[in-house]
């Protein structure tokens, strides 16, 4: 988008009064922001305005309003950022299905066709190590799988789900809730600049805006609407990870959610939402089983030969069997396997650094070892 288109873009949008929805309204009408702008009063009712926000759509913007349109359009020309409109061709096909599309989205990075195949992956900020663990395995077989990963670069679980699509060598979104040219939480940077070469970071908010709590239950409209389904991993009864459920609810998306300890607080919310009919999800193939089934003969076309399907896995060395099936998706000690299996401490790790090597277990801080 051109200065001049993106001017009057945010002109528009800085009128008093002038909605998302009477946005995209009238550009629809007029044909474009700037015909809305040069359009009479009259011509203005009879496309559905009150005679007040008439007036004010054709008032000139305040000095200091236009002078922040001004600095906002020569950020972006200066930060290489691209502005996508609801009517632009390039706009995310899946996000301009939902009831609120963003009119305008700010993009660094690259957005593909191929990410009409998402899922967005979101959980609590202080997760859990295992929690942590396995959704980041999840997140990269779903990647390697074709499937473009969403979150909302939070701490935790949105991190996790970040960095296991690029380990898996796959695509995945961050979307923010603060302005395309600001990074948070503030750690994240290398983070952020990792998925920009394989992805996008997408904000609807301003340039420059901060990252302010109620942007955040906002942005989260977005990320369930990119997606096919939404996997909820390790969040507590107050996160605003089920708001993100609540909104694929009423877009049509499906819910996922990761099983969780039944005493453990930080699972209270994910688990509930099992309760009240999310699909219980163990792997990626489980989600895998559930999306490729709506995907059409194009999407499928488009995803690596072979994706979906479990690749089967090597057998296993007696001891190493044995100590694999003592282990499981929550977090075990070595003194404890080493209890249960009734094995000698130098066979146990001898197991545990065979199955870690083959992609069998993670261990975890603390000597704690997961299944993987």
């Amino acid at each position: 988008m051109d200065a001049a288109a993106l001017t009057s873009w945010l002109t528009l949008q800085a009128v008093d009064g002038v909605g998302d929805r009477t946005l995209l309204k009238l550009v629809q009408i007029f044909g474009s922001p700037e015909a809305v702008l040069a359009a009479g009063v009259d011509e203005l009712v009879q496309a559905g305005c009150s005679a007040e926000l008439a007036v004010s759509v054709r008032r000139d913007p305040e000095p200091g309003i236009r002078r922040e349109i001004d600095w906002q359009v020569k950020a972006a020309e200066r930060l290489k950022i691209q502005v996508l409109t609801l009517f632009d061709p390039s706009y995310p096909a899946r996000l301009r299905t939902i009831p609120d599309p963003p009119p305008v989205l700010y993009v660094s990075g690259v957005l593909s066709a191929q990410d009409d195949v998402a899922v967005a992956i979101v959980g609590g900020r202080r997760a859990t190590p295992s929690g942590r663990a396995v959704t980041e395995e999840i997140a990269k077989e779903l990647a390697g799988g074709g499937v473009t990963i969403v979150s909302g670069l939070a701490r935790g679980i949105d991190a996790a789900a970040h960095r296991g699509a690029l380990a898996g060598k796959g695509r995945t979104i961050a979307v923010l809730g603060c302005g395309i040219d600001r990074t948070y939480p503030p750690e994240h940077q290398q983070l952020r600049r990792t998925i920009e070469e394989h992805g996008a970071v997408i904000s609807e908010l301003p340039i420059g805006a901060s990252p302010l709590s109620h942007h955040f239950p906002r942005r989260n409209r977005i990320i369930s609407g990119l997606s096919i389904g939404v996997l909820v991993s390790e969040a507590a009864k107050d996160s605003g990870s089920l708001i993100t459920a609540k909104l694929a609810l009423e877009q049509g998306r499906d819910v996922f959610a990761v099983p969780g300890p039944v005493k453990e607080e930080a699972c209270r919310g994910s688990n509930g939402l099992i309760k009240e009919g999310a699909k219980l999800i163990e792997r990626a193939q489980d989600i895998l089983d559930e999306i490729l089934p709506q995907l059409d003969a194009r999407l499928r076309a488009a995803l690596p030969s072979g994706a979906g399907l479990s690749a089967p896995r090597e057998a296993l060395r007696k001891e190493d069997a044995v100590v694999y099936e003592t282990l499981s998706y929550d977090a075990r000690s070595i003194d404890a396997i080493i209890e249960t299996t009734g094995l000698s401490p130098a066979q146990v790790s001898a197991s545990l650094l065979s199955l870690e090597l083959s992609g069998h277990v993670r261990q975890l801080p603390g000597q704690q070892y997961m299944r993987l």
